[in-house]
């Protein structure tokens, strides 16, 4: 089932119209670029990551590209090079603007890019009008709401990785006090071995790389209650974790060598704070580590004598537990603590977990033709996946089905680790 296929069960809150909740999705962007400056949305950091104007103009392209030029009868595009500018992998559209080029384009303006979105939005609107019950329009309008969470979350990343190469160490908005709870001691708990279900049912919106559902085996394993913590990994640290090649994978070891890695990205060299999107802050031990690569997750889990869970191992754990936690609307922008409960804790947001599972499709699945087909199946290849959102993935967007996946070496995003064992 492909990405635009997976989307036919539209999932609208029942108080929510198609239009409404475009409007709001589109809304909650522009929210997250108002405490910047012109200049800090224009500036692109480094390869992986994008300038905020670029996010604001490709969520936009998107709707345009996907639905309003084949959709909405007589439209005009806004401006003819737009295609190739905003443009972010889609081959079967046409060329595009290098993507570690983007911080490049000082033109268009950021106010000509906020033109430009409203230009889309309206005409959206018109085209909601129309065509609502069109059941490929709506299908593509919620892809593309969906389409534009993502880069809600990627804006904030991206942002965060910028203002930590700035010298003045600038703070995207004022940090919100933090309290200090010390974490209970990590227990373990198990689940049983066996024949499992995984994956979408296709009741509600779901992106193509999370169907079909299907069954798989499973030994009996345990998972950790709670995410690992700064403290706990300031200790590996301190045990000389960055300097013994016996807990690494070869390519991780070699990663960290090449790059004199010795710590997470955003830590001190003295280990007692960490770069935050509320400016340096002290680096409190009982939240969880975050911007973590997988190498450095896989590292620690050997450090411990455990392991990372599989994908399957968590979407199983996952299905106990209901979906809430830290997430962009707890506006913590940051890892929070455990806390007392439930016995799974922080399964939802704080940080992205990685897992031991690469990124494959599943059994049965196809990409749909066309380049919306595009969309995720391409990506299937030396990936690694991770599963429960952040602190900064939109509430409403995260299940427990949802499989995010990233380049092992990537550390710019909140991701951290639970550990698991086999028993």
């Amino acid at each position: 089932m492909a990405a635009v296929e997976a989307a036919t069960q539209v999932d609208v809150r029942a108080s929510d119209s198609l239009s409404a909740r475009y409007g709001r999705i589109r809304a909650v962007t522009i929210s997250l670029s108002e405490p910047l400056l012109p200049e800090d949305c224009v500036v692109q950091s480094m390869p992986d990551a994008s300038p905020v104007k670029w996010h604001l103009a490709h969520t936009s392209w998107f709707f345009e590209q996907f639905l309003l030029k084949p959709h909405l009868p007589g439209y005009r595009v806004f401006h003819p090079k737009y295609e190739y500018l905003f443009n972010s992998y889609y081959d079967s559209v046409g060329p595009m603007q290098v993507r570690a080029e983007r911080g490049l384009l000082t033109r268009p303006t950021l106010s000509e890019v906020h033109a430009y979105r409203d230009h889309v939005d309206s005409q959206m609107v018109r085209l909601i009008g129309l065509l609502e019950h069109d059941e490929r329009v709506r299908t593509i309008t919620v892809l593309g709401i969906n389409h534009e969470q993502q880069h809600q979350e990627l804006l904030l990343t991206d942002v965060k990785h910028l203002f930590s190469r700035n010298a003045l160490l600038p703070a995207y908005r004022a940090a919100q006090r933090r309290t200090v709870e010390a974490p209970e001691p990590i227990h373990f708990h198990g689940f049983e071995g066996g024949l499992h279900e995984i994956g979408a049912t296709g009741k509600h919106f779901c992106f193509d790389n999370e169907t079909p559902r299907h069954r798989v085996f499973v030994e009996p394993f345990s998972l950790a209650d709670r995410l690992v913590t700064n403290g706990e990994y300031r200790e590996f640290i301190r045990e000389g974790g960055y300097r013994r090649a016996e807990f690494w994978m070869s390519d991780g070891w070699a990663r960290v060598q090449h790059e004199a890695w010795a710590r997470p990205i955003y830590w001190s060299e003295s280990l007692d704070s960490e770069f935050t999107l509320g400016g340096v802050q002290p680096l409190l031990t009982s939240i969880p580590v975050s911007h973590l690569s997988y190498y450095e997750a896989d590292a620690f889990a050997r450090w411990a004598g455990l392991r990372l869970p599989t994908e399957v191992e968590w979407e199983i754990a996952a299905a106990s537990v209901p979906v809430q936690g830290n997430l962009l609307d707890s506006a913590h922008l940051h890892p929070t603590s455990a806390g007392a409960s439930p016995l799974l804790k922080q399964m939802f947001g704080d940080v992205w977990e990685w897992t031991s599972s690469s990124y494959s499709a599943y059994p049965g699945f196809r990409a749909a033709s066309g380049a919306l087909g595009e969309y995720n199946g391409k990506f299937m290849c030396n990936q690694f996946v991770l599963r429960g959102g952040s602190c900064v993935t939109p509430a409403e967007h995260i299940r427990a089905t949802y499989r995010n996946f990233f380049y092992p070496h990537a550390r710019w995003q909140f991701t951290g680790l639970r550990l698991a064992r086999d028993f």
